[in-house]
């Protein structure tokens, strides 16, 4: 059977895991990526970490599942977001 998932959903956490999650993930690609965020700049930057990793795994054809699953795609997804957006700023 499908799981369905809402448009803040993550496969196997509920909403104060994906906060879990989210802050987590922001935390480790802010201290990978060598910058200096805030509390809630960390939980937007491994949320939306979190989609954009999940987008990947999708692209390459690799499943996750719960907890531990997500924060390694969100963590993933969080690091590209803030390559992506040093590059940007660098070019500036």
């Amino acid at each position: 059977m499908e799981q369905g998932y809402g448009i803040m959903g993550m496969p196997g956490t509920g909403f104060f895991g994906m906060l879990i999650i989210g802050f987590l993930a922001g935390y480790v690609a802010e201290k990978t990526m060598n910058r200096d965020h805030g509390f809630f700049t960390n939980i937007l930057v491994g949320i939306a970490g979190s989609f954009v990793g999940g987008t990947l795994a999708g692209l390459l054809n690799v499943n996750y599942y719960g907890f531990f699953g997500n924060l390694l795609v969100a963590i993933v997804g969080a690091i590209v977001i803030l390559w992506i957006f040093g590059r940007t700023q660098r070019a500036s």
